[in-house]
């Protein structure tokens, strides 16, 4: 079993990611299973019935290495065994995770092409970040195709990095349709998508773009 705090809960594909940190090895850990692009279905994370929740400990059957195919280094292969959910930490036990200086998944933009993260070494292709962000905005960009309300969430962090992403954490997208104001003090989740191209795109590579997969209040 390898165990880590629960950071993401985000929408995949119609299904979920889960990431988080191995605390002992100071880790990021994204199980995937062999459905399309790794997601993770309802059957697989649900534990009694019950979502993971951000700042949950769970202890969660995986593989223990990744594969050197693989162009996200925190994968991990999900195995047969039931998840586990062993407690909870707090916001400040986590704030020592938070990578706040420098640039934000590689660089000042809003993505990262594959073909760059594919010249790096496997231990450098870091596609999960932990930041702590002294302010947070965001506005509403349309509907999902399930009818949901989107958003966009604008991040600034207290190394002064400023970043823009989709959110893609269904709890706090739940909260902002409902008319909740967000947490202008807060960790955030940046996660890569996998690639997409836009339409119009005119730039070289494959765009995976930086996602906003979770959102833990600081007041948590």
């Amino acid at each position: 079993m390898t165990r880590i705090v629960c950071l993401a809960n985000s929408w995949k594909h119609g299904e979920r990611c889960i990431a988080g940190i191995d605390t002992f090895k100071k880790q990021w850990i994204r199980p995937i299973s062999d459905l399309e692009k790794g997601k993770i279905s309802k059957a697989m994370r649900q534990i009694n019935g019950i979502e993971p929740a951000l700042l949950e400990v769970l202890d969660i059957p995986l593989a223990v290495t990744p594969s050197e195919e693989d162009w996200e280094r925190e994968n991990r292969v999900l195995l047969a065994g039931k998840w586990k959910r062993l407690g909870q930490v707090s916001v400040d036990f986590l704030k020592p995770f938070c990578e706040n200086e420098g640039y934000i998944l590689h660089n000042d933009q809003r993505y990262v092409t594959m073909e760059y993260l594919q010249s790096l070494p496997l231990e450098e292709r870091q596609t999960l970040q932990l930041v702590e962000a002294v302010d947070f905005r965001v506005r509403s960009t349309g509907k999902r195709f399930e009818g949901v309300e989107k958003w966009s969430g604008t991040v600034i962090t207290v190394g002064g990095q400023e970043m823009t992403g989709m959110i893609t954490d269904p709890v706090l997208n739940r909260r902002l349709s409902l008319g909740d104001s967000p947490p202008s003090r807060c960790l955030v989740t940046f996660s890569l998508s996998w690639p997409w191209v836009p339409g119009g795109w005119k730039e070289d590579g494959n765009p995976c773009w930086k996602l906003i997969a979770g959102v833990i209040p600081c007041s948590a």
